[in-house]
């Protein structure tokens, strides 16, 4: 175990610059001038030009754009909440008007996330300005109010209380204003240049393509013939010819997209400007250009092209001496950053992976472009008027007061429904069920809806995929951070050291109890804060010394073997912080009530490495540390962070958050600016996060729902540290997160029960990854989290939907949402820890030691939706011999080459006892036996899954390598690297 101590983490170095990213790697502006063949200037336009270049300080990049992970941004099975939690489902809908007189819609509904058994309220707000989406704990005990849900959005005052909605049709028009976020389905246009053309009416001139350009349309998609289609057209003619005869088609994660290609569409040698191909292309608000030349040829600028529609233009050229694709973006100025960022090179020799690019990159970019001024001020009259007309459409029942709306004053909680109504209530709710059902059905048949994307991304390994690192943890953890490799965690029952795989080791028994900590292996360094109200202090350790303590194990430590670590002047604290990027000196700022107490380590010449501390410093580090300053504040600070300055020579800063705002204080004056004021009456103080964009200081201000990102500029004289800057930005999460952790290019907000991960950039939805009675354990380099779920032998895990008959607000007995059940017979309990490595998150590849054979073999089990599954720690009492003869023979008896049944061995025996405990008997796995990639199905689908398993196709091959086990809601067992054995 201590092994591992002797050598820093493989994540420490990525773990002091997780908070570093640079908005270059998405491309510069720059201004574009077109020009004719003569050399007189037709056009000139601004374009953030993305070409995978990052520039001269390739060496300070974060190793994202090495390995770019693609993710649609804002996904419609993430965004929709509307078609996917309400339609079909009881739920209540409210008309009112705020202050300003401006209607607005709020929609409630009692639901079970992901069929995970995880009952919440989820609220949709219909406003002009556009949708708020939130989610809200379930509580059986505690009663919500239309009040509160209005308040959560910060809509306190109203010039007319909110009255619910009784008539089934309501349903229609609250999904028409959903369907006002966007099309779920694209049209993009496809135009051929040849070699040498400069000025769009040559492009469009263009008859035919050539051969590598039909390559790539087939790469892009299907040729499909237009009379008689009845997909998704993307505004071409499919009765008449008018628009040509063939188009390119296809369906990408569940979005039906249409190209308009050029070569494809009507061509008149009497028109040289070709109108009737320019009315499609020219209003696409994305275009593909294919251009034929060499690298060294005149480049295409969007300036070329006359479309004042068309925002993004991504640029393919292809190379057929190494069979590859070049990819360039051009995107006009206001569009905002979207990713995925171009890799360096910007070169796919893999078509499959470049089209996949492509396609992602280019919904990106279209969704992006409807957030710019011109689409969005469009958008939002159109909501505007949208949610007047039906506000009017209310008002006269609002006065009559008729069975449309209720009369239930705004105070009210929502009810359940009275016993002498309660039949007529259920006969209105089964006729409003069976209308929402209904249009679900028809806007999924239009198809103005993605598909079920539960297993489009089947063969992807996404980089927030968890590992287990502690099985059956039993203790409750106040509080941990990483050493090495292993774990230095806080429970009830005292500090223990854990490692993956290995037995836990008490380092300091129960009288200790440690509230915050950070171990800072450069600095051979343990600090700490012991919470006992006005006998709180710091105390520091040397990690040689605990280190030492473990390796002989002496008797453990208590709180009375401390007295020599408590740091002076710190009696009282209840809050420190201290820097973790780039800082020369380790600065600790303790918050005693309002007071805040600046102390620093001693510079020591000596002590640069933690390998030179350990042999000339004494075992008490705390005389290395001296007092500087104290500083005044007019509050205590709930949250506290240090901003490093671009000198560390009196520009370094302390956010302090309090009352209702974001404070800066300059630790060499003690000078306060604001940096934000919060607007609600209720706040929660979230976090804090220093981040640096190419070395300048800004700050993620989390609170409520809400994450703000603000720009510090570093002090000079009496200038003001905090301006208005460009480049801020905020948005807001779906739940109120406990926890927030950057680690670029993600932001991962941690609520009790899912992982919320977002873009650093644009803040972006990516994914939400639901994991029962979470939290969040440690993150400053490796992320651990502790999770409790149940794994049940029942082949029956998904819970059902929620009932459709009862008030959202409180479900009778009889239709009560389905909760975790207790413990049953065929049930093990699990509490175990997981880890989300570093490496993954922010793309660079980092080699790590192999676990030990003895370890522990992995039992991989699932959950309920199958959309994260938790590996759980189990032995086998099996050797390999037995375990390599069974798999071997099982492996032959499921590809059909044995006919033989696996002869009842003893270990046969033992396997068989396992599986029957462990596994779903109507689910399986099968994987290659020179590979990580599980390939999962039903046996029902077996034939299927035989093939796959057997392919010998590198590409395939090399894609099932890339995955993980837990991406899948199947049960397996997991003996050995090479031998996998279906539980059936």
């Amino acid at each position: 175990l201590m092994k591992r101590f002797y050598s820093s983490s493989v994540s420490e170095d990525l773990g002091c610059r997780r908070g570093e990213f640079s908005r270059k790697h998405y491309g510069s502006v720059e201004l574009l001038i077109s020009s004719d063949a003569d050399g007189a200037i037709q056009r000139a336009g601004r374009f953030r030009v993305e070409n995978g270049s990052t520039g001269e300080n390739t060496d300070y990049a974060p190793g994202t754009w090495h390995r770019t992970d693609v993710h649609l941004e804002n996904p419609e099975y993430h965004t929709r909440w509307y078609f996917k939690y309400f339609l079909g489902k009881v739920h209540q809908n409210y008309v009112g008007t705020d202050a300003e007189r401006n209607p607005f819609f709020l929609s409630v509904v009692l639901s079970d996330q992901n069929n995970q058994r995880i009952p919440q309220y989820h609220s949709i707000l219909w406003r002009k300005t556009g949708t708020q989406k939130i989610c809200l704990p379930y509580s059986p005990t505690k009663t919500l109010s239309v009040k509160s849900i209005l308040s959560a959005m910060s809509l306190d005052k109203f010039e007319k209380s909110p009255r619910e909605i009784f008539h089934p049709e309501i349903q229609k028009d609250l999904l028409v204003l959903e369907e006002q976020e966007g099309s779920v389905n694209f049209k993009f246009g496809v135009l051929y240049a040849k070699d040498g053309q400069l000025t769009d009416d040559e492009m469009f001139s263009n008859e035919t393509g050539s051969e590598s350009f039909q390559r790539f349309l087939h790469l892009l998609g299907d040729t499909i013939t237009l009379k008689g289609w009845s997909g998704y057209r993307g505004g071409l003619d499919t009765k008449n010819d008018t628009t040509g005869t063939c188009s390119i088609y296809t369906v990408f994660q569940g979005h039906e997209i249409m190209f308009h290609v050029s070569t494809m569409l009507p061509y008149s040698r009497e028109n040289k400007q070709q109108v009737e191909r320019k009315r499609h292309i020219g209003n696409d608000i994305v275009t593909i250009i294919f251009q034929e030349g060499e690298e060294s040829s005149p480049a295409f600028k969007p300036s070329m092209i006359r479309s004042h529609f068309t925002h993004i233009f991504a640029l393919v050229r292809y190379n057929k001496q190494n069979d590859s694709y070049r990819l360039k973006i051009f995107s006009e100025e206001s569009v905002p950053l979207f990713g995925p960022p171009l890799p360096s090179p910007p070169v796919f020799t893999n078509h499959q992976e470049f089209r996949d690019f492509v396609l992602v990159k280019l919904i990106n970019g279209e969704k992006a472009t409807l957030e710019t001024p011109t689409f969005s001020q469009k958008r939002q009259r159109t909501l505007d008027m949208l949610i007047r007309s039906l506000y009017q459409d209310m008002v006269p029942d609002l006065h009559k007061g008729n069975n449309m709306l209720n009369r239930r004053s705004f105070s009210d909680v929502l009810p359940e429904s009275p016993k002498s109504t309660r039949k007529k209530e259920e006969a209105r709710q089964a006729e409003f069920v069976r209308l929402g059902q209904a249009l679900k059905l028809k806007t999924t048949v239009k198809g103005d809806t993605t598909a079920n994307l539960a297993t489009t991304s089947f063969c992807k390994k996404e980089p927030w995929e968890s590992q287990s690192f502690c099985s059956n943890f039993p203790h409750e953890v106040v509080c941990a951070d990483s050493w090495g490799q292993s774990l230095l965690v806080s429970t009830d029952a005292g500090i223990l050291l854990i490692d993956d795989g290995q037995p836990s080791v008490q380092v300091f028994d129960k009288t200790l109890q440690i509230k915050q900590m950070n171990v800072l292996e450069a600095l051979d360094l343990l600090i700490a804060r012991t919470d006992k109200g006005k006998d709180s202090r710091i105390l520091v350790f040397r990690l040689s010394a605990v280190q030492k303590d473990i390796e002989t194990k002496k008797i453990i430590r208590s709180k009375y073997d401390c007295r020599e670590n408590k740091l002076e002047r710190t009696k009282g604290c209840h809050l420190y912080a201290i820097n973790t990027h780039h800082g020369s000196e380790l600065r600790i700022v303790a918050a005693i009530r309002n007071k805040l107490l600046l102390v620093t380590k001693k510079y020591n010449s000596d002590d640069t490495s933690a390998s030179t501390s350990l042999l000339s410093s004494p075992e008490s580090p705390v005389e290395e540390f001296q007092y500087i300053r104290e500083i005044c504040l007019s509050d205590p600070p709930v949250v506290m962070t240090l901003v490093d300055g671009p000198t560390g020579d009196s520009d370094n800063m302390i956010c302090v958050a309090y009352r209702h705002q974001f404070d800066l204080v300059n630790e060499s004056t003690g000078e306060s600016y604001r940096l934000h004021h919060v607007e609600t009456n209720r706040v929660n103080f979230v976090a804090a996060i220093d981040v640096y964009e190419d070395g300048e200081a800004g700050l993620l201000l989390c609170y409520n729902y809400v994450c703000q990102y603000r720009k510090v500029y570093p002090f000079s004289g009496g200038s003001a540290l905090v301006q208005p800057s460009a480049y801020d930005f905020h948005f807001s999460w779906n739940q109120v997160p406990y926890a927030v952790v950057c680690a670029f290019p993600y932001v991962l907000a941690f609520t009790t029960d899912s992982i919320e991960i977002r873009l650093v950039v644009n803040g972006n939805l990516v994914h939400t990854a639901v994991v029962p009675e979470l939290q969040l354990v440690a993150s400053r380099s490796d992320i651990y989290f502790k999770a409790t779920a149940a794994v049940s032998g029942s082949s029956d895990s998904s819970s059902k939907e929620m009932s459709s008959k009862s008030s959202p607000q409180t479900p009778t007995a009889y239709e009560k949402p389905e909760l975790p059940l207790p413990s049953l017979e065929g049930e093990v309990p699990c509490k175990n820890l997981y880890k989300i490595p570093l490496s993954n998150l922010v793309g660079r590849s980092i080699e790590r030691p192999l676990k030990s054979p003895l370890a522990p073999k992995v039992i991989t089990t699932t959950t309920s939706s199958g959309i994260t599954s938790l590996p759980v720690m189990h032995s086998l009492p099996l050797s390999r011999m037995e375990i390599k003869e069974i798999a071997s023979r099982t492996r032959k008896e499921l590809l059909g080459l044995l006919d033989e049944p696996i002869p009842k061995t003893e270990s046969a025996q033992k396997l068989k006892k396992v599986s029957r405990r462990q596994s779903d008997p109507k689910q399986g796995a099968v994987r290659s036996s020179s590979s990580d990639r599980i390939i999962s199905s039903s046996f029902e689908g077996y034939s299927e899954r035989r093939h796959l398993s057997t392919s010998s196709d590198p590409d395939t091959s090399a894609n099932r390598e890339e995955s993980s086990p837990s991406s899948y809601p199947f049960q397996l067992i997991s003996l050995y690297d090479e031998d996998i054995i279906d539980l059936k």
